[in-house]
């Protein structure tokens, strides 16, 4: 209550899956409503409501819709202007996506507002009576929802003319033809044979006048190009005179399909492009009639609103896009958690045995590797061992406090979660964002059957580790703890789907949670299929590969795509061979570690997804560093930056994020070691500043940023604000991080012995000799060198004669007075520089 105490309403079971809660008030203010299922917030809770008194004579609002909502279902609320006397009312939603309001005047003094989010987040609701917000005005409701799923479908269409002439079909695969339009706009067309035998070009118009075609071999004109097209105005694409027809774009039903037709025969060439998008992912089909008309279906499996968008020649029709509701039964989506407690790791000292483990069932040790860089910028290999089958730790001594670097890595790519960030000493930070996880358990999984994946949470300290997985059937989940700070998980569900495996700590999101897994149905006939010339090594982007795969007498049907590092898919081209055997055939387009999803029957073969690497891809963001101000404390309105060193690291793409109470003005700029990004907090909170080389986290990252200061800027819910460069590759000039990194040396100059009659007097064309005694001064390298009257002399040979014990041998070819250097690493040597007469 406004007074701080607490009061408890009635709850009333109504047996049909809902409760019904009263509350009779008795302060007037705010309220905060707490609502738990199993000692747990349900979502949007706790909610908070204004409470006025009834004679007070002020405009008032109430109900569910000024509080919380779902998206895609209109929210209410009522107002009361009883009693108030004349004034205008003015009402304003404001939040992530547009809504529409609809009012009703009840003609009792009372008014119902209606509003459609279609977005979820925190959306502001203001009512004002008479230019002044009425009492608690603005309100907050918190909208909840379901991620909005969406599906897209295009359809060609094409104008298309006859070219004069005879051209055989080996001339028509050498042929490239392009369309040039009255504007000087240049598109590739493409060329066909005509029923009449001649050769014609397709191409969608999309303005009128005169077009030139050419066509050339080899860079070169054919006999009459280029060729002049005229195209006149019913022939432009035109998406007004695009007809549409059907009820299905005003409501819908779930599981069925839901058809409405449209008639381009009007409306000149165009491509048709279609898409839903809504709280489930509608299956579409097209059925093209052949005479200028389609008819559309789609099949939704959530009742809820849903948006279509219609474009033609690139431009909405009329009427679009269209709200369509859809009513019916869903499918059930199942819930299932576990929590566990994480007790802090005991902290690693300089010069004991640390061990990061990670589990990875089905893989030849052979082709892992581990490295480990530490705070100074020494890398190191590391060991790795088999634990037992399947699991395996990386060994490693730290030299050094601080935030070490071990990347592990299967056949020469990084394995999910790595780079790892290893903090030797007390740690700095805790919390969510340093939890990692990785494994193909959260990349995709089969019904029946266990998906593992593992959990580092020992960078994060200690706390509560809660894993949910949702979907259409309850999830079995197995937690084992490896007691070093890491687990593995695994669960079996038993129906195929799309599942959402949400991981927290301590009540927050670890990076990339919650995780999208579909969950394929039981192999069948999938595990007989196998995979033979995979590409070794890596590929060109923009230069087709391919592999083979063998059904081995499986019965189906395959599909492959490929998903690039930007997350663009791309459909593979499957040929049959033989009846037992297929080509696969890939094109990928831009540089990184690409995945290729090979399917029978719609569920994974063995093995996939397959990794790739394109390009020559020495991109590491093991070797990407952050530091600078702008990581740690900062105060609101004052710039701050930090420098992210990507020397050694390749030339990939550096994205950074930050999420925080306001939008952050950020900018990046090149300087010498990599590139310096400055940004300005305008609320204090926390920020979480996240940095990805080639879409895979640096060490460190997110990074938690504590901002403190005055707001100078209106809160609203949390926002994002990202930049993103694609680098070029860095070398440091002269900074400690340059290619080779000297080991550090632990040494003592001041404990070296040196004798010998050539530190004092030498003989023209002899060799002198001296020796060197470093036995008790550590380890580091012994430098020698000689200068004379006329510049160095002739030759120096230095001998190592065991146990830092050196034999010198030099021989000079000039009188005179030299001298003589002797240094251990970078300290001269007691005695040096000697002077030697010749």
């Amino acid at each position: 209550m406004p007074s701080g105490q607490v009061d408890k309403p009635v709850v009333d079971d109504n047996h049909d899956g809902t409760v019904s809660i009263r509350y009779d008030p008795k302060e007037e203010g705010i309220h905060e409503l707490a609502v738990k299922y199993n000692g747990e917030h349900v979502q949007g809770s706790p909610f908070k409501f204004h409470v006025d008194s009834i004679s007070s004579g002020y405009v008032t609002a109430y109900g569910p819709g000024l509080v919380h909502g779902v998206t895609g279902e209109p929210a209410q609320f009522i107002i009361s202007t009883k009693g108030a006397g004349a004034g205008g009312l003015q009402m304003a939603v404001e939040g992530p996506s547009k809504a529409d309001i609809t009012y009703h005047d009840n003609k009792d003094g009372t008014v119902s507002v209606s509003y459609l989010p279609t977005a979820p987040g925190e959306y502001k609701i203001s009512v004002r009576f008479g230019d002044k917000h009425i009492k608690g005005s603005p309100y907050f409701a918190k909208i909840t929802g379901e991620g909005r799923k969406r599906n897209q479908i295009s359809v060609g269409s094409c104008s298309e003319v006859t070219l004069p002439g005879v051209i055989s079909d080996n001339d028509l695969r050498s042929l490239n033809a392009s369309i040039q339009a009255p504007s000087g706009l240049e598109e590739p067309c493409f060329l066909k044979r005509m029923p009449t035998g001649n050769i014609g070009i397709s191409f969608t118009p999309r303005e009128i006048g005169e077009h030139t075609v050419s066509v050339k071999r080899l860079g070169k004109h054919i006999a009459n190009s280029p060729f002049k097209v005229n195209v006149c105005e019913r022939e432009v694409g035109d998406a007004k005179k695009v007809l549409v027809t059907g009820n299905a774009l005003k409501e819908g039903k779930t599981h069925q399909d839901n058809v409405f037709s449209i008639d381009t025969r009007n409306a000149g060439y165009g491509g048709l492009s279609l898409s839903i998008e809504g709280p489930s992912k509608a299956e579409i089909q097209c059925t093209d009639k052949d005479d200028g008309t389609l008819n559309i279906a789609y099949k939704p499996t959530e009742p809820g609103y849903y948006i279509v968008n219609l474009k033609f020649a690139d431009h909405h029709v009329t009427g679009s896009p269209f709200t369509v509701k859809v009513s019916g039964e869903g499918t059930n989506r199942q819930r299932e958690k576990i929590q566990r407690q994480r007790e802090a790791v005991p902290i690693t000292e300089v010069g004991s045995q640390c061990k990061l483990t990670f589990k990875m069932p089905g893989i030849t040790s052979f082709d892992l590797s581990a490295t480990v860089t530490s705070p100074g910028g020494v890398s190191e290999d590391a060991e790795i061992q088999e634990i037992e089958d399947g699991l395996y730790a990386v060994h490693f001594i730290p030299k050094e406090l601080g935030v070490h670097t071990v990347s592990v890595k299967y056949k020469q790519i990084h394995i999910p979660g790595s780079p790892f960030q290893f903090t030797v000493g007390p740690l700095k930070d805790t919390g969510a964002h340093l939890v990692k996880a990785g494994g193909p358990g959260l990349e995709h999984g089969e019904q029946g059957v266990p998906s593992e994946f593992n959990v580092w949470t020992r960078e994060a300290g200690g706390g509560t580790l809660a894993i949910s997985v949702e979907g259409p059937s309850k999830a079995e989940i197995e937690f084992k703890d490896r007691k070093d700070g890491s687990c593995d998980v695994s669960y079996v569900v038993s129906e195929p789907g799309d599942y959402r495996i949400g991981l927290k700590f301590n009540d927050r999101h670890i990076p990339d949670s919650p995780f999208k897994v579909y969950v394929s149905p039981a192999m069948g006939e999938a595990h007989k299929l196998e995979v033979a010339q995979f590409p070794t090594g890596c590929v060109q982007a923009d230069k087709p590969a391919q592999f083979m795969v063998r059904k081995n007498g499986a019965k189906g049907e395959l599909d492959a795509k490929v998903v690039a590092p930007s997350n663009n898919e791309d459909d593979c081209f499957i040929q049959l061979i033989d009846q037992d055997q297929y080509s696969v055939r890939f094109y990928p387009r831009e540089n990184g570690i690409h995945a290729i999803h090979v399917k029978f029957n719609g569920v994974h073969i063995p093995g996939s997804p397959y990794r790739i690497k394109v390009g020559k891809d020495d991109v590491d963001p093991a070797a990407v560093h952050a530091s600078g101000k702008g990581l740690g404390d900062v105060k609101t309105g004052e710039k701050t930056d930090l420098i992210i060193d990507t020397c050694n690291a390749g030339a990939g793409t550096l994205a950074v994020t930050v999420d925080g109470p306001a939008k952050v003005a950020m900018d990046c700029t090149e300087v010498e070691e990599g590139y310096k990004v400055r940004y300005t907090p305008l609320l204090p909170g926390h920020y979480y500043m996240t940095i990805k080389y080639n879409q895979m986290h640096i060490v460190g990252s997110p990074f938690k940023i504590n901002c403190t200061g005055e707001s100078l800027a209106e809160a609203g819910g949390q926002e994002t604000s990202s930049v993103i460069v694609e680098t070029v590759a860095k070398v440091s000039k002269g900074g400690n991080r340059t290619g080779v990194i000297l080991p550090i040396f632990k040494s003592d100059a001041s404990k070296i012995q040196s004798k010998g009659m050539g530190l004092k007097k030498a003989y023209m064309g002899k060799q002198n000799q001296f020796t060197i005694n470093a036995g008790d001064a550590g380890n580091n390298i012994l430098f020698v060198g000689i200068y004379g009257p006329k510049g160095p002399c002739d030759e120096v040979f230095i001998k190592h004669t065991g146990r830092n014990q050196y034999t010198v041998n030099y021989l000079v070819r000039e009188r005179g007075d030299y001298i003589l250097l002797v240094k251990w690493g970078d300290d001269h040597i007691p005695g040096s520089p000697f002077k030697v007469e010749v």
